[in-house]
């Protein structure tokens, strides 16, 4: 760990532990980027696990920071809206985007409409899709491991975290795959804000994601002229719910599709690494035992948490947990907290594989909007540590990672590793 990272968890602890509560405001990028949030995390859950910040770069919010607190507010729909979006948007881009066009996705609507679009994709991530995709992710996972360098330094996040999850979302969109990697580039382009990742000013934000959905308009003028297939664009198009919704619409839904098919599998892989360099017994575990890969990946999504939060809004006054939530509130639900829950979760900060409930986790949500792609998430990971063992001993981790500067993806930008030999 470097020094700076070091100062910033040194000063995150002791700014959770002493600054009055009322002050206390875990949605701060630099908490998340320095992996330095959990002790602000820790004093809500016992302190105070549903808490209004009321000054923030997101504006005011509530945080909700228990388990069964953020199950109440996931389930409950009618209640807690998810029109005003599903992530808290900072003040600056709240300014940004103003007076430009709002682009709507299902996962930002409520029911009806929400279910309708839904509805119109999820036959690409069902069970007998799955079925079909299962050997050429494998195919794919062979080919990427088969290619890396051995006994040399690389970047696990690009070489594979990147290039497996491209390959599956080129799949599910049916776009050009020689092309692939632009999935990737405009997922980090939507989400990081300008100065970090990828972005460098709004202007170049605007620019890449106008190149983006001029691509996707594309596609969807050559599916809607075509017989119907079995890709996500052309299910969007042939669908009588979305065949003709607006512009905007789409382009909403293909930035949920990009983020949630691209963020968060990487980073559950990239973080399946990390967890097992950083706790050995485990490692040691798996291999002995292959068997254990499902309940491993289980628990890396929980352990990681790769979206950190979703965001609601208040449609009537509510009380929870004592506090009364007043119409129009914004509200977070920190699943990155209540996967922590002792209450719920047995010794939770630690990283156990074979757990006895290993899916006991918030990660995909749940209720209406809960992931509609958790089972090819699970697939893939599955898929490419059955792989890696087959041919590695050990991928040793070389460094600390370089983590995602922001408050919603919990991530990584590099993890720099080593394979010492293969089998």
């Amino acid at each position: 760990m470097s020094d700076g990272s070091i100062d910033i968890a040194q000063e995150a602890r002791r700014q959770a532990q002493d600054i009055p509560l009322e002050q206390l405001n875990p949605a701060q990028p630099e908490l998340f980027s320095g992996d330095a949030m959990w002790e602000h995390f820790a004093r809500l859950r016992r302190e105070d696990p549903v808490h209004f910040t009321a000054d923030s770069a997101y504006g005011p919010y509530w945080s909700i920071t228990k388990y069964n607190d953020i199950m109440a507010v996931d389930i409950n729909h009618q209640v807690f809206s998810s029109a005003d979006g599903i992530v808290l948007q900072s003040l600056e881009s709240k300014a940004e985007s103003a007076g430009r066009p709002i682009r709507p996705s299902f996962i930002a609507m409520d029911p009806p409409k929400h279910d309708v679009q839904r509805k119109a994709v999820s036959p690409a991530v069902a069970p007998a899709n799955l079925h079909i995709m299962a050997p050429v992710i494998r195919e794919r996972a062979g080919a990427i491991l088969d290619g890396l360098p051995i006994g040399e330094e690389f970047d696990w996040v690009d070489l594979v975290s990147k290039e497996l999850t491209a390959m599956t979302l080129a799949t599910l969109f049916d776009f050009p795959f020689e092309d692939r990697r632009k999935l990737t580039y405009w997922s980090d382009m939507m989400t990081n804000p300008p100065g970090h990742g990828v972005c460098e000013s709004w202007e170049q934000k605007r620019r890449e994601l106008g190149e983006c959905f001029d691509a996707f308009d594309g596609l969807w003028n050559q599916r809607i002229n075509a017989p119907p297939q079995s890709d996500m664009i052309s299910m969007m198009a042939h669908a009588e719910a979305t065949r003709d919704m607006d512009p905007n619409e789409y382009h909403g839904n293909v930035t949920l599709l990009i983020i949630g098919g691209n963020d968060t599998t990487r980073n559950t892989i990239s973080g399946s690494i990390y967890a097992l360099n950083k706790n050995p017994d485990q490692y040691a575990k798996l291999k002995a035992n292959p068997g254990l890969i499902s309940s491993m990946v289980s628990e890396t999504i929980r352990w990681q948490t790769p979206l950190a939060h979703m965001a609601r809004t208040a449609v009537e006054d509510i009380e929870l947990g004592g506090k009364l939530i007043r119409k129009g509130d914004r509200v977070a639900m920190w699943y990155v907290s209540g996967n922590r829950d002792d209450e719920v979760i047995a010794n939770p900060d630690s990283y156990i594989i074979d757990r006895e409930r290993p899916r006991n986790h918030l990660s995909f949500g749940f209720g209406v909007h809960r992931c509609v792609g958790n089972r090819l998430a699970e697939l893939q990971l599955t898929i490419i540590w059955e792989e890696i063992l087959k041919r590695f001993p050990t991928v040793e981790v070389v460094g600390e990672p370089l983590r995602t500067h922001s408050v919603f993806v919990k991530g990584y930008e590099t993890l720099p590793v080593i394979i010492p030999s293969r089998n």
